[in-house]
């Protein structure tokens, strides 16, 4: 098909864009050389409008089309920010930044959006307005909600949103989606539990904080195990125990437990987080020390739009061939879901072979998955908005 005919004549085009974000990874909000090249090359391309320093640090492009009568606006959105990772790939164009690489593939998505920003700026074979979203801060921050409290979507005037994101695992250049949840709530919690500390000897005399959060630990995996229906998903994880005391002798007066709380489902969500502060504070109280909690909701579920997941899937289709439409949700969360909250939309998965997982230091994006990302990207323009 000539989209991907023209996809496989700008790769080493692109693959140069890829190569040069991948040297200079930035984090968060300060994705500030990444930006200023992409606003650079949107230009070159002519894109209608280049406009920066949306939600902070984003970029966003107007792409008009060979005509306007239904006065449609469709946004495409990609990812530029990288991670607090130490690379060893051994990459010719490895991070050049110590402790910070491109682990999660944000510089293929940003570059394939490039790649579909000038095919759409050359062609403009739709009917309607395209809208390019270069978002910061998906990793840790939330960019997408910045940009969305920025008036993203009012300012342009979006109807539908859609992006990809690179998949190990997924053979190259192929798609898979779902319907509904695709990628999870992710929500963070500190438990203090405070006793009376004292000599390890003596315990009698101390109220016993490391017996109250190992029982603790224990009991909230009964969250999941005995409150949701075992055809829901929820995963309760505590990652970190920190005493107050890291001596052999001493029972400490503080014991703090940090983790997570995933779930696909916004009344599951809702569920574990009620049952979470009672299993906590039944706990401490039964144990009789002393209970703080701060549990903080981060990215909300990632939901596929029915009618937008169908539209993602047909052009997905006719770039690769084939797509698996009951791919399995992922447990990570993903801050595009703020841009779902805000309109319809669909999000997919692009295959990024056998591949290092995601947040690895020695993952990198497949170069060769960009002429279908690409295609599906410029493909949804075209699909959504047909100029015939």
């Amino acid at each position: 098909m000539p989209v991907r005919n023209r996809f496989a004549e700008l790769l080493p085009e692109i693959t140069g864009w890829r190569h040069d974000f991948h040297r200079h990874p930035e984090l968060d909000y300060a994705v500030h050389r990444t930006a200023a090249r992409v606003a650079e090359l949107l230009r070159d391309f002519g894109a209608d409008e280049v406009t920066e320093g949306v939600g902070r640090s984003g970029v966003v492009a107007v792409i008009r089309g060979c005509r306007d009568t239904r006065a449609r606006v469709v946004a495409l959105r990609a990812d530029m920010d990288a991670l607090p990772i130490t690379e060893i790939t051994g990459a010719a164009y490895a991070s050049a930044t110590p402790g910070v690489m491109h682990a999660c593939g944000h510089d293929g998505h940003t570059s394939m959006l490039l790649g579909a920003a000038k095919y759409l700026a050359e062609t403009r074979n739709f009917d309607g307005t395209a809208v390019l979203v270069f978002q910061p801060a998906e990793e840790n921050g939330a960019g997408g909600l910045a940009m969305v409290q920025d008036g993203l979507v009012e300012r342009w005037g979006i109807q539908e949103f859609y992006a990809l994101h690179n998949l190990p695992g997924l053979p190259v250049g192929q798609f898979a989606i779902r319907e509904g949840g695709i990628m999870a709530a992710a929500d963070q919690f500190d438990v203090v539990l405070t006793g009376r500390g004292g000599h390890a000897a003596r315990p009698q005399d101390c109220v016993d904080p490391v017996l109250a959060a190992a029982q603790l630990v224990t009991a909230l995996q009964s969250l999941v195990a005995r409150n949701l229906d075992p055809l829901q998903a929820g995963v309760v994880s505590v990652c970190s125990v920190e005493t107050s005391s890291h001596a052999y002798n001493i029972i400490p007066q503080e014991v703090t437990l940090r983790g997570t709380v995933r779930s696909l489902d916004a009344g599951v969500r809702d569920l574990l987080e009620q049952r979470f502060h009672r299993v906590v504070a039944s706990t401490a109280e039964a144990l009789g020390v002393g209970a703080a909690i701060d549990y903080r909701r981060g990215y909300p579920v990632t939901v596929n739009h029915q009618d937008a997941t169908a539209h993602a899937a047909e052009v997905a289709r006719a770039v690769a061939g084939s797509v698996d439409t009951a791919a399995p949700p992922l447990m990570a969360g993903e801050d595009f879901s703020y841009m779902l909250e805000s309109r319809p939309g669909a999000y997919i998965f692009l295959g990024n072979g056998d591949s290092a997982m995601l947040h690895h230091p020695a993952y990198d994006f497949d170069d060769s998955a960009i002429p279908a990302g690409a295609s599906w990207l410029a493909g949804m323009v075209e699909a959504r908005m047909p100029a015939g």
